[in-house]
């Protein structure tokens, strides 16, 4: 059965690999990124219906014209994959610059919250939905020189939960951990070496794609792992 998948931060790491997994396999794809060019070279492979969009999901504005936008042309998500996020440069907390500290709050906790404000209403309307945000073992524990990357999946697994309790029955609100992908924040985390080592993001999307979609009622609430 052909889903809608709604994908924030779909030019890059997991979040591109999973847009194009999901469009080769017959799917519509809703995605947004910050990068107008590669937005443009998603566009043009995918075509229609997909609909991938220059947002910035730390602009709440944004995100509420893209919504309105996608729910006037019926294109309601059945999946949320809420994966557009930000690491900072490893340093010790106190030497994160405040403007980089803040640009990762703003990506990765209130970009998340927005794209809930502005896409949940019409998908509850609609009946159905899954909302999946992008979590990290560093959201359920902690690593020196991360801390703000730490801090903000820690809030995504505590926003996560509380949204399953938010959305009415047959809804699902889940954090995922990806596990360990060769994706550019990990090679900031880790180095290219150390990240060269992992599963590349388009394997990920291909292997992560159905576990996804078989995701609903009976996880909701759940703090996910994806174990290829």
């Amino acid at each position: 059965m052909q889903r809608t998948l709604l994908i924030t931060g779909a030019t890059r790491g997991i979040g591109r690999g999973l847009a194009e997994a999901a469009v080769a396999a017959g799917h519509t794809v809703l995605g947004c990124g910050r990068n107008p060019d590669q937005i443009a070279t998603l566009q043009s492979q995918a075509g229609a219906p997909h609909r991938f969009e220059v947002v910035d999901v730390a602009d709440d504005r944004q995100v509420s014209e893209w919504a309105v936008s996608l729910v006037k042309a019926e294109l309601i998500p059945d999946l949320v994959f809420n994966n557009a996020g930000l690491i900072n440069q490893p340093a010790p907390l106190w030497k994160v610059p405040v403007e980089e500290f803040d640009s990762i709050v703003d990506v990765n906790i209130r970009g998340v919250a927005s794209v809930i404000r502005h896409f949940a209403p019409p998908m509850i309307e609609a009946g159905r939905g899954v909302f999946v945000q992008v979590s990290s073992g560093w959201g359920r524990s902690t690593s020196g020189d991360v801390a703000p990357y730490c801090a903000t999946k820690h809030a995504i697994e505590g926003l996560s939960s509380a949204l399953a309790d938010d959305l009415p029955m047959g809804f699902a609100s889940v954090s995922l951990s990806p596990g360990v992908v060769h994706t550019e924040m990990l090679q900031i985390a880790f180095g290219r070496a150390g990240a060269a080592r992992a599963i590349e993001p388009h394997d990920w999307g291909r292997e992560a794609l159905q576990y996804l979609l078989e995701l609903g009622p009976k996880d909701n609430g759940e703090s996910l792992t994806f174990a290829r």
